[in-house]
């Protein structure tokens, strides 16, 4: 198996709405699993212990909801998912559908260098960028 870099998106507690979206925009398969299909009882074991969602195109992330009784504590860094590819239909489809209900930074639109790029915070507050090139 090559090396690949996947995507790890951690929630606080809207994993499983978070992953069901993107499965939605994106096709594929989406597996989740509680943290209760792993043992544990009580307040907090339905949350989202590993979700995975595989794509046709290749694409692949997980995510997770954070373990009861822990916060969200973000770092500094910031980090966006990039969409690239030459399929504009496709593209902008998943552009417009991720950016419903979210803010979107900048325009999916000609850039000076010649592509189709975007920018967007989708409604769980995950960046993504689209370039069609």
């Amino acid at each position: 198996m090559p090396v690949q870099l996947s995507p790890y998106l951690h929630f606080d507690g809207t994993t499983r709405e978070a992953m069901s979206f993107y499965h939605s925009v994106l096709g594929g398969d989406l597996t989740v699993d509680t943290f209760a299909d792993h043992g544990m009882d009580g307040p907090g074991s339905d949350g989202v212990m590993h979700s995975m969602l595989r794509t046709e195109d290749g694409l692949m992330f997980m995510a997770s909801d954070l373990p009861p009784g822990t916060t969200l504590s973000p770092g500094d860094a910031t980090v966006s998912i990039t969409l690239s590819g030459d399929d504009e239909a496709r593209l902008s489809g998943w552009f417009h559908a991720l950016a419903e209900g979210g803010e979107v930074h900048v325009p999916l639109e000609k850039q000076m260098w010649g592509d189709l790029f975007g920018q967007l915070k989708d409604r769980y507050g995950v960046q993504w960028m689209v370039d069609v090139g």
